[in-house]
Order: C-alpha cells, then structure tokens, then sequence
C-alpha cells in the first residue's frame, strides 16, 4: 500500500479561478477576492471564517457570495467539505482528483491522501453487501508532526 501525503496549502488562487471560469461562472471582484482568501487559508476554515476575514480585510464580499461560490467550488472537486468529529463541517481547497485527507485536530493543518488501497475495500465491501458503491469519502484526524512534537507524553493511541 502506498500512502502519499500533500499538504493542502493552496497559496495560488489560479485553480479556484480556473475552475469557476471552466463552469461558465463569471470571475468578479468579489470571486476573485474569495478565490485568494481561500488560497491563503493553512488548514481547514469554515464559511464562517470566510465571512470573518473578508470582513477583517475590508474585501466586501457578501455572505451570500461566500457560500454560493464555495458551493460551487465543492461542486467542481477544488474545495472539499469535511466533516469534523465535533460535527461541524469545514473546507480545505484540493486538488481535483479522488483523495482523502487527514487532518490534524489541534492546528487544522490538512494533508490529501491518495487512494492508499481503498479502493480494493470498496470493491469488497460491494461484493460483500451487493450494493454499488458509487463514492466514498475517507477523513482520518489526529495530530500533524508539529502539534505531535509540542505534545507532552504519554501519548493516546487508538485501540
């Protein structure tokens, strides 16, 4: 099983924008602004944050525009929603392939992962169960090498 991980720091806001021109949508001030607030996030945000920062900034994006776009970001597969174990759900930008992504619960820092053999699973369990399976999302959460390192011992393992 091969497990690569890519951290998930945009910092380019040019596949945001890509993206959305390539769905016809048209690429306005206040989209492009939300294209760049998104790149420049370091892990996970939610609308909310979105909403907050542009505020901060003075980028006059509207509420409305922030969750429109990031519907349709999460439509074309650049931004994906996760949901966190406190059951909120967040954003992390990505690239537009079939990935997972592993999250760090402490900072948000979010890595992708590629399909490290889940495929394999899900193949099995559809012929175990004879349903066809038609996607799957995989989120795994813990801490990233930096909070694991300022994390004083002993450390919690799964059973």
């Amino acid at each position: 099983m091969r497990v690569r991980a890519i951290v998930a720091n945009m910092v380019d806001s040019k596949p945001l924008l890509a993206a959305l021109a390539r769905a016809g949508l048209r690429l306005t001030a206040p989209r492009r602004a939300l294209a760049q607030l998104i790149a420049d996030q370091a892990g996970h945000f939610s609308a909310a944050d979105l909403v907050a920062e542009s505020q901060a900034r003075s980028l006059g994006i509207g509420r409305a525009t922030i969750f429109r776009t990031l519907d349709a970001l999460s439509g074309l597969g650049v931004v994906e929603r996760i949901d966190l174990p406190s059951g909120e759900h967040a954003y992390v930008g990505c690239a537009p392939t079939h990935h997972h992504h592993v999250v760090c619960s402490r900072c948000g820092l979010t890595a992708q992962i590629d399909d490290a053999g889940l495929r394999t699973v899900v193949r099995e369990v559809a012929q175990r169960t004879g349903y066809r399976v038609d996607e799957h999302k995989l989120e795994l959460f813990g801490l990233c090498p930096a909070c694991l390192a300022r994390t004083p011992l002993p450390l919690r393992w799964p059973a």
